[in-house]
């Protein structure tokens, strides 16, 4: 499974770069909360038969998320909206990110993607896709003559 590779919004790569310097250099100042895309940490593993993808999306609510494949892309998007957890105005620091997401993986060919299934559970989403096992094939001896 390959990790499909983002490509820069900007107009150029550098000026993502001194986007995230000017977030770094004033983030002590910012009071309210950071808001645009974002992008969860995955796990791939491979057991036998399947492949398992973990996605750590805390603070996302299970109707704000998407699983979907097409062409052999497994795509999961959602989005952590921002819910003011008090009324307190004297908030000192605002470190995660609200907004949308999308991850995009692609399927190795011996993926069955009509039975894949996810569970979202405490904020880690599971999404298991099950493989076609070729059975080992027994060696045919042929005769010579």
């Amino acid at each position: 499974m390959n990790l499909i590779k983002h490509t820069h919004r900007g107009m150029t790569p550098w000026f993502d770069d001194i986007d995230r310097w000017f977030d770094t250099a004033f983030a002590p100042i910012r009071s309210g909360p950071r808001e645009g895309a974002w992008s969860p940490s995955v796990d791939i593993s491979e057991d036998g038969g399947k492949i398992l993808v973990k996605a750590d999306l805390p603070g996302v609510d299970e109707k704000d998320l998407s699983v979907k494949v097409a062409d052999n892309v497994l795509v999961v998007s959602g989005e952590r909206k921002f819910a003011k957890e008090s009324e307190v105005e004297n908030i000192h620091r605002l470190e995660r990110v609200y907004g949308s997401f999308e991850r995009s993986f692609t399927l190795p060919e011996s993926a069955v993607t009509d039975k894949i299934s996810a569970k979202y559970d405490k904020g880690v989403l599971k999404v298991e896709i099950p493989k076609i096992v070729a059975k080992p094939k027994k060696a045919k001896v042929v005769k010579v003559g």
